[in-house]
């Protein structure tokens, strides 16, 4: 979340980096449309990066014997995701020095062993095996490992010659058809390194979790002075190249380098298996589809924005069917835990309409209102509804990214609404509630991060009517770091409140929400840190609520 579009040419750094694409791409690029950019033969590929991606039994690259390297590879920790009933998803990356180009290592092929154990001694090794640490994929190392129970806990690690990662945990998930009594989740979202540690993670890592939902902007693409910003270093000093946006692949590698080496976000990562959504930031702030933000050339934004998904990819512990293909990539999925929950994981960025009105807060009008507007595209909102229609899940999550519900930023009636938001696209979430009604969905609830503040909303069936049906809720989980310290109560506080009766909560801080689902209930409880400025504040719970099975809306736990 990040003010209005602001018309702007981007920044000469920007153009320069942008520039730092091959120049065949470039020339290619501007001599089509950016229609025709995506669809014609051979522009997925450009995409690529000239880069020749690696083949099932081609070899890439030369192989770098492990044994040669002479220094810890597993700097950026390891981590796990998407959780399915009988496999893991495992996930590392190599880099000795994750914040030099090229992670410290030469563009050489590396053989990764890896191991899966029921305890943390691996004393009791259930599957082993090797996998490839390919150059063209930043030296990241991805094993779908089947073949496990459901529902079971298990631990992992990696060897790359006699270097040893650090041991994750991770849990399966329980069978479809399962009955099980209980699921607890942690959601967070939005953490700009520059605006403070990451100490919520620290005490993420120690809940009592099944899985954590990341809900958008797991990095930030603006500039990190050598001091690491509000973090303020006098013991250390960032490299330069940190000190501008991101733009090349190059660019958004090393920007990964640099959050994933903390050490409080590998702590999270080794302790939950997590399901990522991306919003805005992993590429840049509010861009729209395949609008972005300033006035560069459409061409060149769609280079930034293969660049972006690739290194996300590299990144991020996803499976197969998420490798992106150029400009482009399936991130929207669905997850299943027993009969329990149903996770259906939006992308709200990649096929959304341009904002209406230039984007901020605007006073609703024909451009916001008209009902061509879609927030998810055609075929992802089907997608939505037909997966609705085939539940048999208790509680209908949906982990996605900008505020759902109604949100007037004053009590009056020249109220204005975020363009970005759900509020800019009202036809869109009406489709949605409209679906969930006719699928006869009962339980539905909304996890959404990007507004740095933490909110509990009941969802209406007619927001204009305070007395309407509720049809369902939404937790909207604070930052991580993004917006520094915060406060209990923000300078909107009373506005906010008084003028969205549907609000049930509200609070500054920063931090992370845990729910537990049930079979009769789901509980929201939100947890904040003090400060982030400063490392190591506690940890405290500033609200809990629960919304009842068959009767949607929250009340104080």
């Amino acid at each position: 979340m990040t003010p209005a579009r602001t018309g702007t040419p981007a920044s000469t750094s920007a153009r320069q980096a942008v520039a730092a694409h091959p120049p065949e791409l470039r020339a290619a690029a501007a001599h089509l449309g950016r229609r025709r950019f995506l669809t014609v033969t051979g522009a997925a590929a450009a995409l690529a990066f000239a880069v020749n991606l690696p083949t099932a039994g081609a070899a890439s690259a030369a192989e770098l014997d492990a044994a040669r390297i002479k220094s810890d590879p597993f700097t950026l920790g390891v981590a796990s995701g998407d959780p399915q009933p009988a496999s893991v998803l495992l996930w590392t990356r190599l880099a000795t020095s994750p914040y030099q180009p090229g992670g410290g290592l030469p563009g050489n092929r590396v053989s990764v062993r890896w191991e899966v154990a029921h305890d943390q001694r691996f004393t009791r090794i259930v599957r082993r095996g090797t996998a490839t640490a390919h150059p063209e994929f930043g030296h990241s190392v991805r094993v779908e490992v089947p073949g496990l129970d459901a529902d079971r806990f298990y631990f992992y690690r990696f060897r790359a010659g006699t270097w040893i990662s650090p041991v994750g945990r991770t849990r399966t998930a329980p069978a479809r058809s399962a009955d099980i009594t209980e699921l607890r989740l942690g959601a967070v979202s939005c953490q700009a390194y520059h605006d403070g540690y990451f100490t919520a993670y620290r005490h993420l890592a120690a809940e009592d979790l099944d899985v954590v939902v990341h809900l958008g902007d797991y990095l930030y693409e603006y500039a990190v002075t050598a001091a690491g910003g509000a973090r303020d270093y006098t013991d250390r000093r960032l490299p330069a190249h940190y000190n501008r946006e991101t733009v090349t692949l190059e660019d958004y590698r090393l920007r990964y380098g640099l959050y994933k080496s903390d050490p409080d976000l590998m702590a999270a990562h080794a302790a939950h298996p997590f399901v990522v959504t991306w919003d805005d930031h992993e590429t840049e702030n509010n861009y729209a589809g395949e609008t972005p933000e300033n006035d560069v050339p459409p061409e060149e934004f769609l280079l930034r924005r293969a660049a972006a998904y690739r290194a996300y990819w590299e990144n991020q512990p996803l499976r197969t069917p998420q490798r992106p293909d150029g400009p482009d990539m399936r991130l929207y999925r669905r997850l299943h835990f027993g009969r329990l929950a149903q996770f259906d994981i939006l992308d709200t960025r990649q096929y959304r309409s341009n904002q209406a009105y230039g984007d901020g807060w605007q006073v609703p009008g024909p451009e916001s209102e008209d009902p061509a507007r879609t927030m998810t595209g055609q075929t992802q909102e089907r997608w939505l509804l037909n997966g609705w229609k085939q539940s048999r899940a208790t509680w209908n999550v949906v982990p996605q990214q900008v505020t759902f519900a109604r949100r007037r930023d004053v009590p009056r009636d020249d109220f204005k609404y975020s363009m970005d938001s759900w509020d800019g696209y009202p036809a869109s979430r009406q489709r949605i509630l409209d679906g969930a009604a006719g699928a006869g969905v009962d339980n539905l609830m909304v996890l959404t991060g990007d507004v740095h503040v933490g909110y509990g909303f009941d969802l209406k069936a007619d927001f204009d009517n305070p007395g309407s049906r509720t049809v369902g809720t939404e937790i909207v989980a604070t930052s991580v770091s993004s917006g520094k310290d915060g406060a209990e109560k923000p300078a909107n506080w009373d506005n906010l409140t008084t003028a969205n009766p549907h609000m049930k909560f509200y609070n500054g801080r920063r931090g992370y929400v845990t729910v537990t689902y049930g079979r009769s209930q789901a509980r929201a409880d939100f947890r904040t840190v003090s400060a982030v400025t400063t490392p190591g504040a506690p940890v405290t719970t500033a609200g809990s609520f629960v919304t009842e099975a068959g009767a949607p809306g929250l009340k104080p736990a």
